[in-house]
């Protein structure tokens, strides 16, 4: 059976472009493979460094999960600092790799263009990352198209370390569903927390109604670009079309078929995340975090012979 693993970083509330783009398509694809889901929370710090917030976000995650229907019998469920060697392997992928070739990371240029520090960590980030997934011998990573970049790191940093020291790692493959591959915000571009421009996936009707109301129109149009394309993650395009020809010129009627499509949604998965506690969480956690230690102690083992640590 293949292995597959993805991870979110516990950064702050998920928004439905964390749905679209890595909760539905693991719950969709996990029960065919043997699967991992990371909570990369040491990911989380290039950017948040808010302690007490770090620890209810890992729980809030590892909830909206369970929400949207992960079985954690079915799937293993840990938090990377339970992993001591995550850390340990992407320090000695960095040995191999050099800074030109890190400089290329689209993530780190975007980021940093938008203001964000450029510390180390997110420079970095593409070898804890290629760690994450090389550490378990991953078949396939199920990502947004702007983060397949970092699955060709996990490949550069896999042949690398194979070349230098010998047969060790298995090269991923990304496996990206192009539909929903780049969920747009409610400015057009790529929704995301770091641009403020996200729709909350778990929060109230009226708290989804108001950053749909948001969304960014052209009043020089007939049929408002952004909500349509946003709109057609949770509808057929085909029904769309009569629903917004009906409502040609009329923004917020649209809007408001939007805030009800997606309330349709998520109300569900909602209920079935307040009945999840904080102590389910961290036994989940506990537990996952076992079979994970078990898994990458062994890889690990085989790593430091290779280079030499282990005498």
């Amino acid at each position: 059976m293949q292995r597959l693993l993805t991870g979110l970083q516990p950064s702050g509330a998920l928004h439905i472009g964390n749905y679209f783009g890595a909760l539905k398509p693991f719950v969709d694809l996990y029960g065919d493979y043997e699967s991992s889901l990371l909570v990369v929370d040491y990911h989380a710090l290039t950017t948040l460094k808010n302690p007490e917030e770090l620890r209810q976000n890992i729980v809030n995650v590892v909830k909206d999960y369970l929400a949207v229907g992960v079985d954690p019998k079915r799937a293993t469920i840990f938090k990377q600092s339970d992993v001591p060697e995550h850390t340990e392997l992407a320090w000695i992928f960095e040995t191999l790799v050099t800074v030109p070739f890190l400089m290329q990371a689209h993530a780190y240029k975007d980021k940093v263009a938008k203001g964000l520090e450029a510390n180390a960590g997110l420079f970095n980030y593409p070898m804890l990352m290629a760690a994450d997934i090389l550490l378990y011998d991953i078949d396939v990573v199920p990502v947004g198209a702007d983060q397949r970049q970092h699955i060709e790191y996990a490949r550069e940093a896999a042949a690398k370390f194979n070349e230098t020291f010998g047969e060790t790692f298995k090269e991923p493959k990304e496996r990206i569903l192009e539909s929903v591959a780049t969920v747009p915000g409610t400015d057009g571009q790529k929704m995301s927390k770091s641009y403020g421009n996200t729709i909350p996936l778990f929060g109230t009707k009226d708290e989804i109604a108001k950053a749909v109301m948001s969304i960014v129109t052209d009043s020089s149009g007939e049929s408002p670009e952004h909500v349509y394309n946003i709109h057609s993650l949770f509808k057929e395009r085909g029904e769309l079309g009569a629903l917004y020809k009906a409502n040609k010129g009329n923004y917020k009627a649209s809007k408001e078929a939007l805030v009800e499509d997606i309330e349709a949604t998520v109300a569900p998965m909602r209920e079935r995340r307040e009945s999840i506690s904080d102590d389910e969480v961290r036994t989940v956690l506990a537990e996952g975090a076992e079979k994970a230690r078990e898994r990458a102690s062994k890889k690990m083992t085989e790593v430091r012979k290779k280079i030499g640590v282990m005498i």
